[in-house]
């Protein structure tokens, strides 16, 4: 990471921990409040305590960092040397957390840029690294936004649900499109569209939802001419993630990377258990 540009974003970009260190992001946590307790996002205890939360139909709230916990990012920053920070969110359709951080850099001791994504998951990690990646090229806060929204921008992530019900809860989705899909007993696929988690497509079975999130990701990745890179998110179906990404790798010859993670309890809260996630992000 260049010395003069700091890389901060949140939990729900499940970015692998060494690709963090190796590029110096600071990440801010959101919270996950299970049955009055408050946990941060994007420890693997708080995704198996959510897990056992929504099996058990205890009550689950998310919250967004505050103001004053991005400020203290910021702070620390520059403190160690920074004059410029960027600062990459997950889509402001989904939480309020962009808005956290466009309050707090107004106060900032240096220039703070504040990305609103529109993505969540690795969706918004690849972008999160593409900003990184400029910025250790000595890239300035213009060059690392512009990495971020290019990537951003091609990238596509398609998500399978054993059921709406959690996003209807969490208001992530609209009541009529959970019950149509109730009603039918259908199998819902999701992608994230103009920052929201919007319906794709309703296939009969768990398998075929399953076969049909493969080739979509396989179809996404063959579109550009350049390698591309995957993420196989999952929440308590990592057989089934498994699975997935070994297909992928099969059948994907400009694979460039593949990570595979279980997502945190923040994205997990609105998707409940099974969910099984592809990222693919052309370089």
């Amino acid at each position: 990471m260049s010395r003069s540009l700091a890389i901060v974003t949140d939990s729900t970009a499940y970015l692998p921990r060494a690709a963090v260190a190796r590029h110096g992001i600071t990440v801010v946590p959101l919270t996950v409040v299970l049955g009055g307790t408050a946990h941060e996002d994007g420890t693997g205890d708080a995704a198996r305590r959510l897990t056992r939360a929504l099996q058990q139909r205890q009550p689950v709230t998310t919250s967004r960092p505050g103001p004053e916990t991005f400020a203290a990012a910021y702070r620390a920053a520059a403190e160690a040397g920074a004059n410029g920070v960027v600062s990459l969110h997950l889509s402001s359709e989904i939480s309020g957390t962009h808005d956290a951080a466009v309050l707090a850099a107004r106060e900032a001791p240096v220039p703070v840029r504040v990305v609103d994504s529109g993505m969540i998951a690795m969706a918004l990690g690849f972008s999160v690294l593409a900003a990184a990646e400029a910025a250790a090229a000595g890239g300035s806060a213009d060059e690392a936004v512009a990495a971020a929204v290019k990537r951003a921008e091609a990238t596509r992530a398609y998500f399978y649900v054993d059921t709406l019900e959690h996003l209807r809860r969490g208001g992530r989705i609209g009541t009529a499109q959970a019950l149509f899909g109730s009603a039918l007993a259908v199998k819902p696929l999701l992608q994230l569209a103009d920052g929201r988690i919007e319906p794709l497509e309703r296939v009969r079975t768990a398998s075929r939802a399953i076969a049909r999130l493969e080739e979509l990701a396989v179809e996404h990745a063959g579109a550009g001419a350049g390698p591309v890179d995957v993420a196989v998110h999952h929440l308590a179906a990592e057989e089934r993630a498994t699975q997935l990404a070994e297909r992928l790798r099969g059948r994907l010859p400009g694979l460039a990377e593949l990570h595979v993670s279980e997502v945190g309890a923040v994205l997990g809260a609105h998707t409940g258990p099974g969910l099984l996630g592809a990222v693919v992000a052309p370089r």
